[in-house]
């Protein structure tokens, strides 16, 4: 069938009738998902756990081998005046945003009484259709009630660290006494209250503290537990043990909180001096370059939204997830390792189902438009892309404090994130890695601003063409959390592209962007 054919074809063709039918059912996924993230934490809030942690177990180290007079000074620009207050309070918010994040989801008509027990229609209907979203709700709930189960496990120990055992006691037994406590965090708490109230030690507590608590925690829970027994010898040992931890530790904490902040002053430098080029030089500066130029695009909107809704959303969303869950493929039971290399290939087999859709598509209008899918090498090409990366981090650190407001924790993320959090396997660190930094910013800069952008510019302007193709960019993450920022960082993408008018410079800034993520994720998690 020839281009031209295409307008001949009656409106309700069995082609456009195959695509009304599969629009509708990817509707109702993109819906459900997106709703079913509604109530599901964010990432954001473990890592403000993580990097917290690293704060509590820097603030051990006595600064031994610099000055006596100089260490409080350095201690206090790295740490603040009272790191253990800080944690507290950092773990506070965290425990008030899961709690708040449970009744929502509990009683959605605004009630927060515990002892109301949640409407029948604040779950999904029973209906096949009901039960996915069910069941995600119900286990967003149960992750919730462990976080807040764990976050009051070391905030007892916080509070027995500053000279509060009453309020610690008082935190461990509740989660001692819960019905939906789990059984670790059940045994753990018994033997704390056991350690700070009656001073009984069993033979195995010793090894049960070593393995259900870690970093800070873990020191103060033994400290205590030497003490009790009057083992003064393992009591020194471990301090001397967390004097070495601690002190690389707070280099992680600097790692974690310099480079970010150094690629932020970088960006707003970059911003100031592209801001004033534009106002001296006018349609002369480099904003300027290439601005309003579109692409000649020969086909319409109907392969645009054959492109998308069949070869994105339906082959990676619905018919791949079907495939391989019908071939028995799952990573449930899987090794970190092998986890890991099935996120690759799914992801791999999706982009090649998407991309054979577009080659599909658009092969009867070859050749493409000039400068379309180009992958030209350049300097320049490579200088707006690293320009793109560090104007992109100032904008979505501001972005993210006011996405933090409007969600609260909540919203969803992408689970990848967390995965690679806990994630203690090197190979699997690796293959995620090359997942996140080359395979995702090939394949979505390719569909999104190598296709998706030029193709909208056949009814839109340039600047509206980028800031669609980046609300589509950022709601296919489906996570309701993601889209504002995910929709700044593909309007970034979108315009070093189309300055550039060259691929290999959102695929730089993107890569650039998930590698300094994933990096900063194996600091943390590390």
């Amino acid at each position: 069938m020839t281009p031209e054919s295409d307008s001949m074809q009656p409106w309700l063709s069995l082609k456009r009738l195959f695509l009304i039918i599969v629009t509708a059912l990817v509707g109702l996924v993109l819906v459900q998902s997106l709703l079913s993230s509604w109530n599901e934490p964010q990432v954001a809030s473990q890592l403000q756990l993580y990097q917290t942690d690293l704060l509590l177990e820097g603030s051990a180290w006595k600064g031994e081998g610099l000055p006596e007079d100089q260490w409080p000074v350095i201690r206090e620009g790295l740490l603040g005046k009272d790191p253990v207050a800080n944690a507290k309070q950092q773990y506070e918010e965290v425990r008030e945003g899961a709690v708040e994040g449970m009744d929502r989801w509990r009683f959605p008509q605004g009630s927060l009484r515990e002892s109301q027990p949640a409407p029948a229609d604040s779950l999904a209907d029973e209906t096949n259709a009901g039960k996915p979203l069910a069941r995600r709700l119900q286990t967003a709930l149960d992750q919730q009630q462990a976080l807040i189960h764990r976050l009051d496990l070391r905030l007892g120990l916080m509070d027995a660290y500053q000279g509060q055992p009453e309020a610690a006691l008082e935190r461990w037994q509740q989660v001692r006494d819960s019905d939906t406590a789990l059984a670790p965090a059940v045994r753990t708490a018994d033997t704390l209250i056991r350690l700070w109230q009656d001073g009984d030690v069993l033979p195995e507590d010793e090894a049960w503290l070593g393995q259900a608590l870690n970093g800070w925690f873990k020191y103060r829970a033994l400290d205590q537990l030497y003490g009790v027994e009057g083992r003064e010898g393992d009591r020194i040992q471990i301090q001397t043990q967390e004097q070495t931890t601690a002190q690389a530790k707070l280099v992680k904490l600097a790692l974690v909180g310099a480079l970010p902040a150094l690629g932020a002053i970088v960006g707003v430098g970059l911003i100031i001096w592209l801001v004033a080029q534009r106002v001296l030089r006018g349609s002369q500066s480099v904003l300027r370059q290439n601005a309003g130029r579109g692409w000649e695009i020969p086909w319409t909107g109907e392969i645009i939204w054959q492109v998308l809704i069949v070869g994105f959303f339906f082959v990676g969303q619905i018919l791949l997830p079907l495939v391989l869950g019908g071939l028995g493929f799952s990573s449930g039971s899987l090794s970190s390792r092998g986890r890991a290399i099935f996120s690759l290939v799914y992801y791999l087999l999706m982009a090649a189902g998407s991309l054979a859709v577009l080659w599909w598509s658009i092969r009867p209008y070859r050749p493409v438009p000039k400068e379309m899918f180009s992958l030209k090498p350049s300097g320049s090409g490579l200088l707006w892309g690293l320009g793109g990366y560090f104007v992109a981090v100032p904008l979505m650190f501001g972005v993210a404090l006011l996405n933090q407001k409007i969600w609260q924790g909540q919203g969803g993320s992408n689970p990848l994130l967390q995965t690679v959090l806990e994630e203690q396997d090197g190979v699997a660190l690796l293959v995620f890695f090359l997942t996140a930094a080359i395979a995702a910013p090939i394949f979505e800069e390719f569909l999104f601003r190598g296709f998706l952008l030029p193709s909208l510019t056949r009814y839109v302007s340039v600047g509206w063409a980028i800031a669609l193709s980046a609300l589509i960019f950022a709601a296919a993450h489906l996570s309701l959390s993601e889209v504002l920022p995910l929709t700044l960082l593909g309007a970034i993408l979108g315009f070093v592209y189309t300055r550039s008018r060259t691929l290999i410079s959102p695929m730089v800034l993107h890569s650039a962007w998930n590698s300094a993520t994933m990096l900063g994720l194996f600091i943390l998690g590390g």
